[in-house]
């Protein structure tokens, strides 16, 4: 395809504190990198603020009760009214995805499994995981209807990414799919140390730090029993959003004394959190990626997380492994990363070598490879 246009939903872009979101100012980099400077596909939940509130914002106002077609703005944006809702709700009513006529020819990414394709274009879709399909307790999606939307993307998809490989073993496991047309391309991001200060009463080296939504396949409740039981000194630091089925598994964790929980923290301070916790423990039950294990090991801060799936793909043999299952392995982990200064400098520079196959560049150079193999 001569010069086509790149294109990125922006649904995720603007929001904060989620591995999806991450993954999408990701891509955006990742094809900046590569020289596309992608466009963003908008509706009115994530439109860009109009530059005053005078005539402009009157005819945005207009355009968006008025207009129903897809449309370009600034040549680096396309608006098109309630996309992202009313294709969930055309899914649900008709079981197929919604099309759009944008015009010409492109390559469109779609960071996550929206019900939307656009015509005439090479629609790429990224499938984080099938935790819905292989573990629904855990989560808050419907299976029988992701199974369905999974099944229609793989009809329009010129390829599907994975963010590991065995995230696309999960879904050629759970659905009928081409073998071909799915395509493990790990992510990646760079960072820097912040300069924002710990939260109050933390001193830097002497916390555990779990990240992630709280809900139940973060495997919180097992975790802090672990870290009461193994007697070290050190709280356990709980940091991020309430997730699916929360509530009872933030009244036990607020009932532990020696837990600290953070339900909401700046960028700048989690990422300040990360790099002065003793270690991060991610014992996860599953997961599509695990970000934190990769931000973590950017920083060189040790890591403790699940063995098996993705958690161990991602860290290969820089993290401490246990079974997400055993509160002893747990238990044993905890008070040997608390203790044996040694193994904490080991894993700290095994991590910060294997972050560097998680970089920006090299998630650039992968999704170059891909658009390289469309056919």
């Amino acid at each position: 395809m001569p010069n086509p246009r790149f294109a990125i939903d922006a649904r995720m872009l603007d929001r904060d504190g989620t591995g999806v979101s991450t993954y999408a100012r990701a891509l955006r980099d990742a094809l900046t990198l590569l020289g596309h400077s992608p466009m963003e596909v908008r509706d009115r939940h994530c439109a860009p603020q109009p530059m005053s509130p005078t005539r402009f914002e009157r005819w945005w106002r207009w355009s968006e009760t008025c207009l129903d077609s897809p449309r370009w703005l600034w040549r680096r944006r396309m608006y098109a009214r309630d996309i992202y809702r009313l294709a969930q709700v055309h899914f649900d009513r008709h079981g197929t995805l919604l099309r759009f006529h944008p015009g010409g020819r492109g390559v469109m990414h779609w960071t996550y499994p929206v019900p939307l394709v656009f015509e005439g274009w090479t629609n790429i879709y990224t499938v984080h995981d099938a935790i819905p399909l292989t573990h629904p307790e855990l989560t808050g999606i419907d299976p029988a209807r992701h199974r369905r939307l999974l099944a229609r993307i793989g009809e329009r998809a010129a390829r599907i990414l994975t963010v590991t490989e065995a995230a696309r073993q999960d879904i050629l496991r759970s659905i009928d799919i081409d073998a071909r047309l799915i395509v493990a391309c790990p992510t990646g991001l760079d960072l820097e140390r912040s300069s924002a200060a710990l939260p109050d009463g933390l001193i830097s080296g002497r916390y555990m730090l779990a990240l992630g939504s709280v809900e139940p396949r973060k495997n919180l409740m097992p975790l802090a029993a672990a870290h009461a039981a193994s007697g070290i000194d050190m709280p356990l630091v709980i940091a991020g959003l309430p997730g699916t089925h929360s509530a009872p598994i933030e009244a036990a964790l607020a009932a532990l004394p020696g837990v600290i929980r953070l339900p909401y923290v700046s960028r700048a301070t989690l990422l300040s959190l990360v790099a002065g916790a003793r270690a991060l423990l991610f014992p996860t039950l599953a997961e599509g990626f695990g970000l934190p294990v990769i931000e973590a090991m950017h920083l060189g801060t040790a890591v403790m997380t699940s063995r098996g799936g993705a958690t161990e793909e991602v860290a290969g043999s820089a993290a401490l492994l246990i079974d997400p299952a055993s509160l002893d392995e747990m238990t044993v982990a905890i008070g040997r990363l608390a203790r044996d200064d040694e193994l904490l400098s080991t894993l700290s520079a095994a991590g910060q070598q294997r972050a560097a196959h998680f970089s920006r560049r090299a998630f650039a150079d992968r999704i170059g490879a891909v658009h390289r193999a469309l056919p």
